[in-house]
């Protein structure tokens, strides 16, 4: 059974740091999928932050977070990491992982089937 276990939101300063993890089971990081990172804020939809290939290790970035997250993976882990830096009160949202069974990198919503319960982040001072 695949799962997915978001951890490491809470509560921030603007300016400040956080690190999310996607804990996977049920499958390992090194077959072919991508998996993503998104957001959703009070009142909005979902939409893609970032994304790591399982086949290239490629990535993708939203343009609002490009240079200040970075998205990582240890396959011997099974865990997906989102290193969040330079946060914005505009980054507060329920963060999710999900996976796609695809090949390429894509922040796009709809192929990713698999998702995890989420984790707050709030950026306030």
């Amino acid at each position: 059974q695949l799962q997915f276990v978001e951890s490491g939101g809470g509560l921030v300063q603007p300016g400040g740091s956080l690190r999310l993890s996607c804990a996977t089971s049920g499958f390992t990081l090194d077959r072919y999928a991508t998996i993503g990172w998104f957001r959703q804020a009070p009142g909005k939809g979902r939409e893609g932050v970032s994304c790591i290939s399982s086949s290239d290790g490629s990535t993708k970035y939203a343009d609002s977070v490009k240079g200040r997250f970075t998205i990582y993976r240890d396959n011997a882990k099974n865990t997906v990491y989102l290193q969040m830096n330079g946060l914005k009160p505009e980054d507060t949202a329920i963060y999710y992982c999900a996976m796609a069974e695809v090949r390429s990198a894509t922040l796009i919503i709809d192929p990713y089937e698999y998702w995890g319960q989420g984790t707050q982040v709030t950026v306030s001072s």
